[in-house]
């Protein structure tokens, strides 16, 4: 049905997906072609964070490379919903069709990461990713579903809520964090036992509930960054109410919590190997990693 309603008013080739990584491989072959001018990526977060790194597998392009443009179909939509598209997919694909009637275009900054030069992640391949990243705490409870989904598990939001559970019980108390940040100029942050990286805001939705841990994040800026030293049990209540009531005015604060705005660039050091993930896929273990935002990255059709 969405296929036949985007053939009605463009030359349109469907693609199903048929492996991890295949939509990035279709958006490099795209990226690479000259007759493209538009990619539709329908599919969750990580379909889209695929096709974006297949598009700009060489660096981004504006005058060169296709628009991009979502259709949400997964079970979040962090991305599709922070552009401003509805979550139904039916609706999102009709606010597409209004976009190309109406040339509506916008362009949109991205987060790069990548191995940390003199380090033994420094070979590890650049990855793109559109709204977030973390190292720690988060990136572990995506790596525990991420498990429960391979065992049949369904991905829903009280399958994240148990797996965040046995996540902090696995860090509770945790007095010394093994991450610094360091950013050029200034002095670093040390012993953070998770760091959040935003791309944009909201950070992540529980339902049809935002949750904002960097609320001035924007596609339009450089990227934020939200670290927090301490997760013992009255840390952890204190920041997941505050996660709970937040708003694009106010995000997790206090004592241990260190907020950073429009970064151009900062690196994650860990003491130990820490889990990775972009735009909610677990991406290993990783000791340390250096995050990039880049302006006016990629063309998307709103």
């Amino acid at each position: 049905m969405l296929t036949h309603a985007l053939a009605s008013e463009m030359k349109l080739e469907a693609v199903t997906t048929e492996y991890r990584g295949h939509a990035r491989d279709l958006g490099r072959q795209a990226a690479e072609s000259d007759d493209i001018d538009m990619v539709v990526a329908l599919g969750g977060d990580g379909t889209v964070n695929e096709v974006v790194n297949g598009l700009l597998h060489a660096g981004p392009d504006l005058d060169r490379l296709p628009g991009l443009a979502v259709v949400p179909g997964g079970s979040t939509n962090v991305f599709a919903r922070a552009l401003g598209l509805p979550n139904d997919p039916v609706e999102a694909t009709g606010a597409l069709l209004d976009a190309l009637r109406e040339k509506r275009e916008r362009v949109v900054g991205l987060g790069l990461a990548s191995g940390t030069p003199g380090t033994e992640d420094e070979g590890v391949p650049a990855r793109w990713f559109t709204f977030n990243a973390g190292l720690g705490f988060d990136a572990g409870v995506v790596g525990r579903v991420e498990q429960q989904r391979e065992m049949g598990k369904k991905s829903t939001h009280a399958l994240y809520v148990r797996q965040v559970i046995r996540q902090f019980l696995g860090e509770a108390n945790r007095r010394h964090g093994p991450i610094t940040l360091e950013r050029p100029g200034e002095d670093p942050i040390e012993d953070l036992v998770v760091a959040i990286v935003s791309n944009t805001s909201p950070w992540t939705y529980l339902g049809n509930r935002p949750m904002y841990t960097s609320p001035k994040a924007s596609f339009d800026t450089g990227i934020d960054v939200l670290g927090l030293s301490r997760l013992s049990a009255a840390a952890v209540a204190r920041y997941g109410t505050q996660l709970l009531t937040s708003s694009p005015e106010s995000g997790p604060h206090g004592r241990h919590a260190f907020p950073l705005h429009d970064l151009d660039c900062f690196t994650l050091h860990s003491k130990a190997p820490l889990p990775l993930q972009m735009d909610g896929d677990h991406l290993g273990l990783r000791r340390s990693v250096t995050f990039t935002g880049v302006r006016r990255a990629l063309r998307v059709i709103v």
